[in-house]
This record gives C-alpha cells, structure tokens and sequence, in this order.
C-alpha cells in the first residue's frame, strides 16, 4: 500500500474529498473551520493507496491546534503523494503560499494541487494565481459533488498502478473500536497500543473528534484500532460538531469485531457507560470493559471496587453471562496485553463451530430440566432440533414444532444455558427459531 496525503490550510473541503475518495463518511464535515484535529486513515477501493485526511495546517505555537498540525506535518513527511486542496471560491490565501514552502521542504512525493469548491465558474477567483505554490497546473475540482475525480485517479495510477481489489481473499484484521466517555483516556490507551503518540492528547474532554482507523500489530494479530470521540448523555451535548462527532462513535460499534470500552476506575460507573455496552451487546459484537487508571485506586479498597463493579455490569444486562472486565493502565501500559490476550481468546471461540450433536444434547437438557410454556393459544411448544448458523456474533437456530411464540424470558434460559455449557460466557449469542420440521425425525 502507498500513502497519499490531503494537505491545505483549514475549511478548504479536506475532510469531504476523503469521504470522496474512500466512498465512506469516516471523515467529520462541517462548515467551521478546524474540526478535523486527528490525521484519519481509509482506503481508495480497487487501488494499492491508503489516504490520510489532515487537519487544517495553522500557525500555532501551542494547544491542539500545533499538536494536529505538528501530526499533520509528520503525515506529510511520510507521504508516497500529496493532494494539496486549495479554495477556489476565495482564491490564494498568503497561507497557501506559506505551506506549500512547508511541503516542498517537507516532502519530495509528487504533488496534485486541487482547486476545490469549482462547481461555478463565476464564482471562481483567479486560477493562475495559484501556479505561485509551484505544484504545477491547478485542476478544478468539487469534492463535494465528485467532480474532477478522474484525474486524481489518472494522478495516482500513473504512480502507484492499478490494483483491483474486488476479488481478495477475506480480511482476517480485527477491528477494535475504542470507546468510552470524554477523558477517560481512550487516545492515551490508543497510543499505548501503537507504541507512538498518534493521537493528541490533552487533559480537556472533546479532544477526539473524528473516529480515526488505524492498522497496526500488537500482540502477534493484525488489527484496525480505532479511537472515537467521548460520548456524553445527551443532556450535556448542545454544539452539532459533538453530535456528529457522537454518531460516529456509536457507527463504530457496527463496523468493529470487538469493542473496548474504557471507564475510569477512580470514578463511579455511570448510566452513559452501561447504556453503551448494552449498545455493544444488541449489536451482537465482543464487549470488554477496561477499567483505566486502576493504578490510581488504593490498594486496599481494589478488590471491593472491582466486585462492584463487575456485579453493577453483570446485573444491568441479559444479552450476556459474564462481561469481561479487566482492569488497566494506559499511562503506565500495565494490563494492556493480558486485554488482548483475552480479548483474541474471545475472538477465536466466537470464529469456532460447535458440534451439532453437543448443541443438540445441552438444548434436550435444558428443555428436560424447564419445560416451555405453553403458547398464548394453549398450545405445547416442542423444540425439535438445533444448530449452530453463524459466527460474530455466535447464532444458534432452533427449530420448532407447534406453536412457536416462545418468550423472551424462555430464550433468555436457554442462551445462558448454552453459553455456560459451551464456555461462551463472555460472548454474545443470539438465537433464532424456524418454524420447521426437525429433519432428522422420521416419526
């Protein structure tokens, strides 16, 4: 893979020409100036080239804004090919002009300056003003209607080739989704894991905005560690930037294999925690809770914190019989590979398949020590076969005979049965019943 890089001065379309380019909306879009802090990560389908969406370059000597540049500028040092987006609706800007000196000293990649917001020719300023920045021949484009995009193709083919991807054989990488409230020190746990301070972090909430992927190895697996913006109750949530910035924290879960939510063990557990595991567990994805700055607890008071809390998470949801609950130190890195230890662990059970004639045992004994009840007709529910149908999340499919309206709280007995006989505690499992005949009964 090659890594192309998307540079400019704040508010010129960045962020919308990678949701552009990778056909995504991983990329926060918002009129304001600046929202993109972290330097984001996607693929170009069907080409070798990774894209990086930068955070608007600014003249700062301090504060978040000089740690996204600074991470910026690192990004372009690193760069196969630079996309350098200017605005076309207001012309060359003298910060234009400032940092492209800075990527022509930076960086020796070629370079593709984009005239951005082209939609109308009346609306455009002097285009040959900006032949000043020495990228050669401007090409106008508009990200947000995908116009021009054929020459940023034609760009990076003649540079990198083309590589259908369609037909590749299936990606074994784990996605990892970070989550958790504002501060809690999900950037810290990142960086940890990436062994680089990858990701800006500040003692002040709201520091992560955009959900940023990033392929790494750590601890013998290849994995996307992605970290997400802080979620906060809604009550608290009053600009539209942290709204965005909450809905794709809450998109993550979808798009990961397992997520890792990370709570402050110096802290009470509160409602917005467990309302994003019970999240994590509807969605049927592998949930571990990592319980961060436990070197900060007294000793003494360790072990009744954590049966607390264990017992507060254990209580609060039926999808599950045992959530994994680790306790961590992203500062200091204690705990952070016995985490994945487990957490792979867990990924290799739910990748298994059970035995047809186990599962089938374990359910006839359940049924055998509880009966099902009968159906709102008075009709006797006889379950008749099982078998396992699926993996992430585990999916076991029951047929049955007869009246078929089984309660919620039957099928919650027979998940936790299932589990438990199967050393699946930690992981979820959903079953689902087909009004079928059981096709190896003869009678």
């Amino acid at each position: 893979m090659k890594n192309i890089v998307i540079v400019g001065r704040p508010n010129t379309g960045k962020s919308t020409l990678f949701n552009g380019l990778t056909n995504s909306r991983d990329a926060l879009v918002h009129d304001r100036p600046g929202v993109t802090r972290d330097t984001i990560s996607g693929k170009i389908p069907n080409r070798p080239w990774t894209v990086f969406d930068t955070a608007g370059l600014e003249n700062a000597k301090s504060g978040i804004a000089q740690n996204s540049t600074d991470m910026a500028i690192k990004t372009i040092e690193n760069a196969d090919a630079i996309l350098f987006v200017v605005d076309g609706r207001i012309g060359l800007n003298p910060m234009d002009l400032e940092w492209a000196k800075l990527v022509h000293k930076k960086s020796k990649a070629p370079a593709l300056l984009l005239v951005n917001k082209s939609e109308s020719a009346k609306r455009l300023s002097d285009i040959h003003d900006f032949y000043k920045l020495g990228f050669g021949e401007p090409v106008l484009i508009s990200a947000e209607h995908k116009r021009g995009f054929d020459e940023i193709y034609e760009f990076i083919d003649k540079i990198g080739g083309i590589e259908n991807t369609e037909n590749e054989t299936e990606d074994k990488t784990i996605k990892v989704a970070v989550l958790g409230q504002p501060n809690v020190g999900k950037s810290t746990f990142v960086n940890r894991v990436l062994g680089e301070n990858r990701q800006i972090v500040m003692d002040a909430p709201g520091i992560t905005r955009d959900t940023v992927k990033i392929p790494t190895r750590f601890y013998g697996r290849d994995i996307v560690i992605m970290d997400t913006a802080g979620l906060r109750r809604k009550a608290g949530v009053t600009d539209d930037v942290e709204t965005l910035s909450a809905l794709k924290s809450l998109d993550a879960i979808e798009k990961s294999d397992i997520v890792i939510l990370i709570v402050d063990a110096t802290k009470n557990i509160e409602n917005q925690a467990l309302s994003i595991a019970a999240r994590v567990y509807n969605a049927g994805k592998i949930l571990c809770v990592a319980l961060n700055k436990w070197d900060l607890v007294e000793e003494v008071e360790r072990d009744e914190k954590l049966l607390k809390l264990k017992h507060q998470f254990t209580n609060s949801f039926h999808q599950i019989i045992k959530p994994l609950i680790l306790a961590i130190s992203a500062e200091k890195g204690t705990g952070v590979q016995n985490l994945f230890k487990r957490i792979y662990e867990q990924w290799d059970v739910s990748n298994t398949d059970a035995p047809t004639s186990l599962i089938n045992r374990i359910v006839e004994k359940l049924v055998a020590d509880r009966q099902p009840p009968m159906s709102r007709l008075k009709r006797p529910m006889k379950i008749k076969f099982a078998r396992q149908t699926g993996h992430h999340p585990i999916k076991i499919t029951i047929n049955v005979g007869g009246a078929s309206d089984i309660p919620e709280s039957y099928t919650r007995y027979l998940r936790r049965g299932i589990a438990t006989a199967l050393k699946m505690e930690h992981l979820p499992i959903i079953i689902e019943y087909q009004k079928s005949e059981n096709p190896f009964d003869n009678d």
